[in-house]
């Protein structure tokens, strides 16, 4: 899932150059794509051995778990819910939303299509998870529910519950934020690596708070980065190539 490191070559292509005024959307080289189909299909096997059998998801699960209550002890903390579920994610979304409304003021195309990524990812894990039969753990039978739990592609059990837990939701906001990665590559690559980066460790913090008030497993959270960003490229590469073909 990790992007490819910029070359001179890349910036000296025509096809990247000619579309690189301030402002404007500009066309990635094809060699960046297969890397990145590349780091998606070796990042989706990786997460797929992961989700085999569930186990690491319930070995961290498990350690926030208080088997004698019977329920998650942070489930209900009123720090971890203020700040990790609901501050972040506000954070998140109205500083894209006035960075949104300042690239609409100053006519930077590229600025105004970053922020519409930073909707698209979550746009996409919540259609997902809303089809999903995934339930959460703090409704599973072994978390003091009634759901019954399976792994990412087993048979679905007799009562799944409510499901609508897969991918993480609350973790797509932070990941929403490696759209930052295409408004800064490839001209100011260190600059495009710390968004990215940035987007990747702010996903896992908040989809971690998740999973200690029982919200979510641990995997969940992998395949929301991993549909975020992929999202993300998807779009990237379909509205550059569109404007690529109207400023031939």
């Amino acid at each position: 899932m990790a992007p490819e490191k910029p070359s001179q070559s890349l910036l000296n292509q025509p096809s990247t150059a000619k579309h690189f005024k301030n402002g404007s959307i500009y066309s990635l080289a094809p060699s960046f794509y297969r890397w990145q189909v590349f780091s998606l299909i070796v990042s989706g096997l990786l997460f797929l051995w992961l989700s085999r059998d569930e186990s690491l998801d319930w070995a961290i699960s498990n350690s926030w778990f208080d088997s004698a209550s019977g329920h998650f002890p942070w489930q209900h903390n009123a720090w971890l819910d203020a700040i990790n579920h609901r501050l972040l994610k506000i954070g998140v979304i109205a500083a894209s939303g006035l960075a949104l409304l300042w690239g609409i003021y100053r006519r930077h195309a590229r600025l105004i299509l970053c922020m519409a990524l930073v909707g698209v990812g979550p746009l996409v894990v919540g259609i997902l998870k809303s089809t999903s039969a995934h339930s959460c753990p703090w409704d599973l039978v072994q978390y003091g529910g009634q759901a019954m739990s399976y792994p990412l592609f087993g048979a679905l059990p007799a009562n799944p519950g409510p499901g609508r837990c897969f991918p993480g939701g609350h973790a797509s906001s932070g990941f929403a934020v490696m759209a930052l990665f295409f408004l800064f590559y490839p001209r100011r690559p260190k600059v495009a690596y710390a968004c990215w980066g940035a987007g990747i460790a702010l996903g896992l913090l908040m989809g971690f708070g998740q999973v200690m008030r029982g919200a979510h497993f641990f995997s969940h959270n992998l395949w929301a980065g991993w549909w975020v960003w992929f999202s993300q490229l998807a779009v990237y590469w379909w509205v550059s190539g569109i404007v690529r073909r109207k400023t031939r």
